[in-house]
């Protein structure tokens, strides 16, 4: 799964090429409206649970959770023609654009940011520096960023530990709108509950003291959420029907 996805051009912020640019608040999500998953925080799964199906993909780490967000490719359900974002609970992976972290030759982190985005400019917004130190703005961004990448690291120690317990399957989830027309969940991976049920006292004990047991139920909750997908597409319209997802 990529961590850049809808980002088009990502540069570290340089306090002196940077030094005159403003950034706006994104007037709305279309720039994640081609998104059909994105990563998930572990700390998220309570909040995303009611709302998206929670799944695990492909990383580069190990699997990844993420929040589904179509069924197709390139094909987000829960943004809008006008760019709204029609759920309550928005991805802070969503959130932190056109912001993003990056890693530096030494391995520190970066704060980038997507130059392609409408949401920086010289003219309007807020500066991101004042007399060469980062201002206000800057300083939240970097906050956030922050706290987004400790988050992330501690989420690839779950994806990691489900796997080394042998939690993790191939998903076999089948939806199928009203016209027929059939959607897999192909490459995406879910708890296994039988074996989870079936694990020895000490794993129990561990996933249960670490908080990790309270996330997988929060996820295993979650893919009744897949019928709330089918519905978005069913109402999409016949001309926005097509190929099966990836």
């Amino acid at each position: 799964m990529s961590e850049m996805m809808f980002y088009e051009r990502v540069v570290a912020l340089n306090d002196q090429t940077h030094a005159k640019l403003k950034v706006r608040p994104a007037t709305n999500f279309a720039y994640a409206a081609g998104t059909n998953s994105v990563p998930l925080l572990a700390s998220e799964f309570f909040e995303a649970a009611r709302e998206y199906p929670i799944v695990f993909a492909r990383g580069e780490a190990g699997p990844v959770p993420a929040a589904l967000l179509g069924l197709r490719e390139s094909e987000n359900l829960y943004v809008d023609a006008a760019g709204k974002w029609d759920a309550r609970y928005v991805p802070a992976f969503v959130r932190r654009y056109p912001f993003v972290p990056g890693k530096g030759a030494q391995g520190e982190l970066l704060v980038c940011i997507d130059e392609a985005s409408q949401c920086f400019g010289t003219k309007e917004g807020e500066p991101l520096f004042v007399e060469g130190k980062p201002s206000a703005q800057l300083d939240h961004a970097m906050k956030f960023l922050s706290e987004f990448h400790q988050a992330a690291a501690t989420t690839e120690l779950l994806g990691r530990r489900l796997q080394e317990l042998g939690l993790l399957r191939q998903a076999d989830s089948l939806a199928q709108l009203n016209d027929g027309t059939q959607f897999r969940l192909n490459g995406l991976s879910v708890v296994d509950e039988t074996k989870l049920r079936a694990l020895d006292r000490d794993a129990v004990q561990e996933l249960f003291a670490n908080g990790t047991l309270a996330v997988v139920y929060a996820h295993l909750m979650s893919l009744g959420n897949l019928g709330t997908l089918v519905d978005r597409l069913s109402k999409r319209g016949p001309a926005e029907k097509g190929a099966l997802r990836r």
